[in-house]
């Protein structure tokens, strides 16, 4: 899911082309203050997106906006 959001783009409104990951903090505060995400997997994403900018967590994306996918073994 963290992959997805350094690669899909947001499909409407304002943000439409920009990648999840880099739509702006204020934006998902006022998107979950208007209700919250909807009900699918974008705004399963989004939510997700909102959690990691809320905690400060941007360094998490970095490695994957880089093509550093981790491996598991």
């Amino acid at each position: 899911m963290l992959l997805e959001l350094v690669q899909q783009q947001m499909p409407y409104g304002k943000y439409q082309g920009r990648l999840l990951a880099d739509l702006p903090e204020p934006y998902l505060v006022w998107m979950h203050s208007k209700g919250g995400f909807p009900d699918n997997k974008l705004g399963r994403q989004l939510a997700l997106l909102y959690q990691i900018k809320l905690n400060g967590l941007e360094y998490l994306l970095e490695p994957l906006r880089n093509g550093q996918v981790p491996k598991f073994h």
